[in-house]
């Protein structure tokens, strides 16, 4: 059962019942269940509601992508001696 009371709950519109937002908060933490909500908003317009869920971060890692000499690459280490040579040699431009 994941713990609920840390949501922060944003209801935009008409006023909700505690019941309603109740089966929204359960509705998201069954649809995410993999990931922890950290904020839900609630936007109303008549019969019509959008939810905007937002998540704690993971700190999940990820490799900065850089389009160097033509080539999408996230470090040089797979590139062979020339194309470290083109990338040292190469004229970089400043602002």
């Amino acid at each position: 059962m994941t713990d609920t009371s840390a949501i922060k709950i944003n209801v935009i519109g008409e006023a909700l019942s505690e019941e309603e937002i109740r089966a929204y908060i359960d509705y998201g933490t069954k649809k995410y269940s993999d990931r922890v909500i950290r904020e839900i908003t609630i936007r109303t317009d008549g019969d019509f509601v959008d939810l905007k869920f937002d998540f704690v971060s993971d700190d999940i890692p990820f490799d900065r992508i850089r389009r160097i000499t033509g080539y999408l690459v996230g470090t040089l280490d797979r590139f062979n001696d020339g194309k470290r040579a083109e990338e040292h040699d190469r004229v970089k431009h400043s602002v």
